[in-house]
């Protein structure tokens, strides 16, 4: 008797470890189709964290390009301003004093380090100055 009670256990073994494989089965196929579920679901939100990094990223260049579009603009009035006056200095220059200026550029010296003129002016003449006051202001 005992033989058979333990042949009738041993078949109630098997059907339950079948029905534990089944389980096991149902629960590996509901984790993998969910866990692909969440996987596209976070592919999701790194795309849409992604796109959002992108536009702060480009609303970031474009006011950056802006600022260097206006610091550009500030720069060529002010080098077309520099050239202007470059020229008029150049052509109230007496040949006396275009012959020092280009020594001392060719020597390396500063023209505009000393605070007394490269010549004498002539009495009578008016000479014209650099405006080195006013050039800071607008910078």
């Amino acid at each position: 008797m005992r033989e058979k009670g333990l042949a009738g256990a041993g078949g109630a073994k098997g059907r339950d470890a079948m029905a534990l494989k089944l389980l096991f089965r149902e629960l590996e196929k509901h984790l993998k189709s969910s866990s692909g579920a969440s996987v596209v679901a976070i592919d999701n939100k790194i795309e849409q964290a992604m796109d959002l990094v992108k536009s702060h990223l480009m609303y970031a260049v474009r006011e950056e390009v802006e600022v260097l579009k206006e610091q550009i603009k500030e720069l060529i009035e002010r080098n077309t301003q520099l050239e202007q006056e470059n020229n008029l200095l150049k052509t109230l220059a007496s040949p006396e004093q275009m012959a020092q200026f280009q020594a001392q550029v060719q020597t390396g010296g500063s023209p505009t380090s000393t605070a007394q003129p490269l010549l004498p002016v002539p009495a009578g003449s008016t000479q014209v100055l650099p405006s080195t006051q006013n050039s800071g202001s607008s910078a």
